[in-house]
């Protein structure tokens, strides 16, 4: 706005204006003559009021964005948390199922064992499919003893220290087990093939093929590391006329947490008593086995009842 005289003069009434009206007030004089100056400069107010209240607003919210953006980490934070603790408590209730069909299979099959947790997974004596377990010569294990999970055979152990060994996996390409078909004496040769998905069956009996869906057990060999009956797979694929074979190992050896050692095995073989049952049409099993009474020596690791 330019200094002129008109502008100097509209300012001088307005000033006038508004201390008239401050006395007035301070003396409760007329209210009608209020009332007409309020008619004059609400609107002005209003107009004034229109300007300045946005920006009013907007540096209020930016007063409070800090405290919404402490608000959204302390959310977040707890998020995490909370994911946390959904992860570990999947983790031990997964850990605990694994002892507790191990326990199972071991009650079963009548085998004496040491629990033990798996401490690494990898490469090891030449061997390409390996674990490591946190259990060894001080918990009476020694090499050429089988390894068994809670749903079937995971391996032998090939290596002792005092508080560790090594076990090689039956998935191993080196590794080959005696296999006992379902219900039968036909017996073959398991086969490590290096993928923890499949084996490799190669049946001895040249006159009866196997069939897909065929369940095999650990046979009971004469001079063999590994226990008599401990389940080992499901033919999956067939070739070769029916002798060899592609199967499904029972033991996802890729997700191993919690094993047993077998540091005594059964006095009589168990056959196929070990094996899952078979579900029937309905859902349900159609079959089932009453637990034996197995043993159990507690690892330092891992403490277990019978």
């Amino acid at each position: 706005m330019r200094d002129t005289r008109r502008t100097r003069v509209v300012l001088s009434v307005l000033l006038v204006v508004s201390l008239t009206l401050v006395v007035l007030n301070l003396r409760g004089g007329n209210e009608g003559l209020r009332g007409s100056a309020a008619g004059i400069f609400g609107p002005i107010e209003n107009a004034a009021g229109a300007i300045v209240r946005p920006v009013s607003n907007f540096i209020s919210s930016i007063t409070s964005l800090g405290s919404q953006q402490d608000q959204i980490a302390s959310l977040k934070a707890q998020n995490d948390q909370l994911q946390q603790q959904l992860e570990a408590s999947a983790y031990i209730a997964g850990r605990a199922q694994q002892l507790d069909d191990l326990l199972h299979v071991a009650g079963l099959g009548r085998y004496t064992i040491v629990p033990a947790q798996v401490v690494a997974i990898g490469p090891a004596q030449g061997f390409g499919w390996t674990i490591t377990i946190d259990a060894g010569s001080r918990d009476h294990i020694k090499p050429e003893m089988s390894v068994i999970a809670g749903t079937g055979l995971a391996g032998k152990v090939v290596s002792v220290t005092a508080t560790t060994a090594v076990v090689q996996l039956i998935t191993d390409a080196t590794s080959t087990v005696g296999a006992r078909l379902e219900g039968s004496n036909r017996i073959g040769l398991l086969n490590g093939t290096g993928n923890p998905d499949s084996l490799q069956l190669q049946m001895l009996d040249q006159l009866n093929p196997v069939k897909v869906g065929d369940r095999l057990v650990k046979a009971l060999t004469p001079n063999s590391p590994y226990v008599a009956g401990i389940p080992l797979g499901v033919v999956s694929s067939v070739g070769g006329a029916g002798q060899l074979a592609t199967v499904t190992p029972y033991v996802d050896v890729t997700a191993l947490d919690v094993v047993g050692v077998v540091v005594a095995g059964p006095r009589t073989d168990p056959r196929d008593a070990l094996l899952p049952p078979i579900p029937s049409p309905s859902g349900s099993p159609s079959q089932s086995a009453s637990p034996g009474a197995g043993s159990v020596v507690p690892s330092p690791s891992v403490s277990a009842s019978p």
